[in-house]
């Protein structure tokens, strides 16, 4: 269980395939202070540690993990969004974030504003998630509000904190990112559908 408030960034060092999986070696400022078989959020997707050296972590994502989500298109040098899971004694300063991608979404409009950024993004619509103005989505692991509120798209406002402390900052136009819709907005939809 996450909050969607991310603790630091990490470098993607090293993309190794193995059959249809990916092994994804982060270094960052936690990485040291991990252990083997900790669930870290990374861009929002939970996966596991595997390996630790020299101040790096090691993941893996596997085919399914790689089909739904954005890791597949990282490279070398890249930024990722890095959160531990959430301690019980600790306020829960986001949201409920399982750290389960439910799907990507593009990128479609980006503005920069006076002292704060916008950013659209568009979503297949038909696997009946759903957002609502003033409620919490979480892109690339990070809880946001909802601004904007559409049938296949919605809008953030994003902070300067928020954009100088997560990778949003090079998110563009035509970018790729992870999408977790809010758990309690996704229970509601499906005893509609019922």
């Amino acid at each position: 269980m996450f909050t969607g408030i991310i603790e630091t960034l990490g470098k993607i060092t090293s993309l190794v395939h193995d059959q249809g999986n990916l092994h994804i070696t982060v270094e960052s400022s936690i990485s040291s202070e991990l252990k083997i078989d900790q669930s870290v959020a990374h861009n929002g997707v939970c996966l596991t540690v595997i390996a630790l050296a020299d101040g790096k972590h090691t993941v893996t994502a596997i085919e399914e993990t790689l089909n739904k989500t954005s890791l597949g298109h990282l490279k070398h040098g890249d930024l990722i969004n890095l959160e531990r899971c959430m301690q019980m004694n600790a306020r829960l300063d986001g949201h409920i974030v399982q750290g389960h991608v439910d799907q990507t979404a593009i990128c479609t409009a980006f503005k920069e504003l006076d002292g704060s950024w916008e950013y659209t993004f568009e979503y297949d619509a038909s696997n009946g998630n759903v957002t609502v103005e003033k409620g919490s989505i979480c892109v690339n692991g990070i809880s946001l509000t909802v601004v904007n509120s559409k049938i296949n798209s919605f809008s953030v406002a994003i902070i300067p904190y928020t954009f100088e402390h997560t990778n949003l900052q090079h998110v563009r136009e035509g970018s790729t990112v992870n999408l977790e819709f809010d758990i309690i907005g996704k229970y509601v939809a499906r005893l509609m559908q019922r």
